[in-house]
């Protein structure tokens, strides 16, 4: 996988008139065992990308439920180079671009090179580092780069207009779009005035614009994708495949399908 199947992905969906479905998925809640079985039933479900988390002590945008899962993970003995090699594994049998979600820490402690290596060989199209800004992406940005791995950057709500052009500008495969002032978890409304934040995002930016955090709705699915090109859903994803309530999951993919009415029964 690469930065241009990550492209052709989105522009798949969106060229058909619907939008863009991003799970989260905790790699190694409940076992690394699971992985390659949860990839394929979300990659059979109709998600457009798939984003791996990569559990870690110490995370700093996650909420209680993303929290528990990787506390679950690392009882399990999941690490990131665990999952990459798992990742490797089973490549072959996937489509799905592969989005990485991690800290800068374990790809420190990995070694920055050797890292973008194994996620080359892994299959890994995209990172989302969420606790690295702008003004230290120079630690990875070249060697990502050289490995055709997308470095996606995350704007928030709080970010002033002339870094939210610069984020804009520079990030690579969608923009995450964050749809709340805090951190990840369910929410039963967002800001009147999102969807204007969204519509300002997709204005300045040439790739996908995707909203994220707290989303947990078929409706606010469908609500949200109204002023941009998808969304990514995390908590919910990871409450409903360790809870085994997987038909929730396929309401929300449905609800990303235009002119589609998928029940609202979460």
């Amino acid at each position: 996988m690469s930065k241009q199947q990550l492209q052709e992905a989105f522009q798949k969906v969106l060229n058909q008139g619907d939008k863009a479905f991003v799970p989260y998925i905790m790699a190694g809640d409940g076992g690394l065992d699971r992985l390659e079985e949860q990839v394929q039933f979300l990659q059979e479900s109709g998600a457009t990308v798939l984003e791996v988390g990569v559990p870690f002590s110490d995370p700093v945008a996650d909420g209680p439920t993303i929290q528990e899962a990787g506390i679950r993970a690392l009882q399990e003995g999941v690490s990131l180079r665990a999952i990459l090699h798992k990742l490797q594994q089973f490549k072959e049998k996937r489509n799905i671009p592969i989005v990485l979600m991690t800290y800068l820490n374990p790809i420190y402690a990995y070694g920055i090179e050797a890292f973008a290596d194994a996620c080359q060989v892994a299959g890994v199209s995209g990172l989302i580092i969420p606790d690295m800004p702008l003004e230290e992406e120079h630690m990875v940005a070249v060697q990502l780069k050289e490995k055709d791995i997308a470095l996606i950057r995350l704007a928030s709500l709080t970010s002033p207009p002339e870094r939210l052009q610069e984020i804009a500008k520079r990030t690579e495969g969608f923009l995450y779009a964050v749809t709340v002032t805090g951190i990840t978890g369910a929410r039963t409304g967002f800001k009147a005035d999102l969807q204007e934040h969204l519509a300002e995002l997709k204005a300045i930016c040439d790739v996908p614009v995707l909203a994220g955090f707290g989303v947990s709705t078929p409706q606010q699915v469908k609500e949200l994708s109204s002023n941009c090109d998808g969304v990514v859903v995390g908590s919910r994803i990871v409450d409903a495949l360790h809870k085994n309530k997987r038909s929730d999951i396929q309401a929300m993919i449905r609800a990303a399908k235009a002119g589609q009415k998928a029940s609202i029964d979460s």
